[in-house]
C-alpha cells in the first residue's frame, strides 16, 4: 500500500504542477482551478489514498460501479461528482451518493432527478452537458446537448426542486469543426458560460479539460478540469 501511496501522491505532485504552471501562463490564480480526481476502474482504496492526500473532489461515470465505492468511503470527506450518461433508471441510485451531476443533457433526466432529490432531501448541483459536435437539436457521440438547448435545460433546472443549476460541462469532441482544436472547444464553452450567466449568475462552474488537454482548458478558463490517468496510471480494460 505504501508503494501505491508513493506512485499517487507522486503522479498528484506532478498534475498540481501543470495545473499551477498553467494557471501562471493564463494569469489566474492556482485557487481558481478545481481538481476533480476521475476514480473510475479503480477500488476504493485508491480512493482513500487520495483522500490520506488531500483530495477532495473525485468522478465515477457508471453508477454500478459508483455506488458500492462511494458506499464504502462514505466516512471520507468528498464531494463525488457523476460525469457520465445517465440512464433514468438509474437516477435514484446516483441521487443517494452524488453532490454533482454533470451530465445533464435533457429534460426527462431534469424531472427524474428533481423526484429523487426532493424524495432523498438532497440539493444536487447540475451541469448541462455541452456537445460542441452536435446538429442543433441533436445530442452529441458522447452524450450532450447542442449550445442551442442550453437555456431551455438551464432554465429547468433553475425551476426544479433539489437542484441548482451550476453550469456548464463538455468533452473536447472528435468530431466536427473542433476535433483536435481542444482550446477552440473550451473557448467556445467559456462563450457559452459568459451567456448563461446572464440569466443565472450562479452558474459559474465550468468542467472542462482532462489529462491530455487540461493545459488548454485552463487557458480557456475552465474553472474544474477532470484528470485520471495522469493521477492514478494507465486503466485497465474496461470490458
Amino acid at each position: 500500500m505504501t508503494e501505491r501511496k508513493d506512485e499517487l501522491a507522486g503522479n498528484l505532485a506532478r498534475v498540481e504542477e501543470r495545473i499551477a504552471d498553467a494557471c501562471a501562463a493564463a494569469g489566474r490564480r492556482r485557487e481558481d482551478v478545481t481538481l476533480i480526481v476521475v476514480t473510475k476502474t479503480y477500488p476504493a482504496s485508491d480512493v482513500r489514498t487520495l483522500a490520506d492526500l488531500g483530495v477532495r473532489q473525485v468522478a465515477e461515470n457508471r453508477d454500478q460501479e459508483a455506488a458500492p465505492k462511494a458506499a464504502e468511503c462514505a466516512d471520507l470527506p468528498l464531494r463525488w461528482h457523476f460525469v457520465g450518461q445517465l440512464q433514468t433508471n438509474k437516477v435514484r441510485s446516483v441521487v443517494g451518493y452524488a453532490d454533482v451531476v454533470q451530465s445533464v443533457d435533457r429534460s426527462r433526466l431534469v424531472t427524474a432527478l428533481s423526484k429523487e432529490a426532493v424524495r432523498a432531501g438532497r440539493e444536487l448541483d447540475c451541469l448541462v452537458q455541452v456537445a460542441l459536435d452536435a446538429d442543433e437539436g441533436g445530442r452529441g457521440e458522447r452524450g450532450g446537448v447542442a449550445p442551442g438547448g442550453i437555456a431551455e435545460l438551464a432554465d429547468a433546472l433553475a425551476l426544479a426542486p433539489g437542484l441548482r443549476c451550476g453550469g456548464l460541462m463538455t468533452v473536447a469532441p472528435l468530431t466536427g469543426e473542433y476535433a483536435g482544436r481542444q482550446q477552440a472547444a473550451f473557448e467556445r464553452l467559456m462563450d457559452l458560460s459568459t451567456r448563461l450567466r446572464r440569466n443565472h449568475p450562479a452558474a459559474t462552474m465550468v468542467s472542462a479539460g482532462m489529462s491530455g488537454d487540461l493545459e488548454q482548458a485552463v487557458a480557456a478558463g475552465a474553472t474544474h478540469v477532470r484528470v485520471g490517468t495522469s493521477v492514478l496510471g494507465v486503466r485497465p480494460g474496461l470490458g
